[in-house]
């Protein structure tokens, strides 16, 4: 699909974007606007401010219930790429995939495609959907209130320690009831949240640090990772880590699209 990758609304650190190959109508990219800037505090809290704006963004114009979140760390989509979006730029980018009721394909049926067998989507019904996304962006971020991380937040979980470093709030790293190849990994924080959203700052490093130490295993190449809207998840951040390797006999994502923990979010 020919699209230029198209900006919907940018903040400080991170930017909202449609991707050049779209897999649905809802599927949007939260996507770091300078390479050069750190994960830090600051910047885990705008990532934050991104999300709450596309998912009200998308709940407001196509009507979506829950939003699931894909991304990959130190990894690029391969050949067919059946299971995940095609890798557009190394540039960290999330990607967001919202549901609604009456949506006419699912993100699971696409990305169980090989990329050069999927679809379309229309353009001019694509472009109308995007102007009013847009609007209804920037609508929602003159609202900072609703949108802004409390300062308190920022703080959560960061207590000095002895020579003042910052210690991090903890991550639960479980293997699920039904693992798949790959070094199946369910990262969670120790809280209940209503929406992914909801996730603190301090978690958001929390949750990056484990996935970093995830990566260093000389196994794997770098890791898929899927964390299905808290709705579908009885109230839990569940962060989903499949390790890959370009020598990989099968792709682990293709089993976790159908596995009891991911159908119900994708397909």
């Amino acid at each position: 699909m020919g699209l230029a990758r198209r900006l919907l609304w940018g903040s400080a650190a991170w930017e909202v974007a449609r991707p050049r190959t779209p897999l649905t109508a809802g599927h949007l990219l939260i996507r770091l606007s300078n390479p050069a800037i750190a994960l830090d505090q600051r910047s885990a809290s705008d990532w934050l401010r991104c999300h709450k704006a596309a998912v009200a963004a998308l709940t407001q114009v196509l009507g979506v219930t829950h939003c699931t979140l894909m991304f990959a760390y130190q990894w690029h989509a391969l050949g067919a790429a059946v299971g995940e979006p095609v890798a557009e730029s190394s540039t960290p980018t999330f990607h967001l995939f919202g549901r609604w009721d009456a949506e006419p394909v699912t993100p699971g049926a696409v990305l169980a495609v090989p990329a050069h067998r999927r679809t379309p989507l229309d353009e001019d019904e694509l472009l109308e959907i995007d102007l009013a996304l847009r609007d209804a962006l920037r609508a929602t971020a003159a609202f900072d209130s609703e949108l802004t991380v409390d300062e308190d937040d920022l703080d959560v979980g960061l207590l000095a320690g002895d020579k003042g470093a910052a210690t991090l709030p903890d991550v639960a790293t479980v293997t699920p009831a039904h693992p798949i190849d790959g070094g199946h990994r369910v990262l969670t924080v120790q809280r209940d949240l209503a929406s992914i959203s909801d996730v603190r700052p301090a978690e958001i490093l929390a949750l990056a640090k484990v996935l970093e130490g995830l990566a260093a295993d000389p196994t794997v190449s770098g890791l898929s990772c899927v964390a299905p809207d808290p709705a579908v998840t009885r109230g839990r951040l569940e962060l989903h880590v499949l390790g890959r390797s370009a020598n990989e006999s099968g792709n682990p994502l293709v089993a976790l699209l159908d596995s009891p923990e991911l159908s119900q979010a994708l397909l």
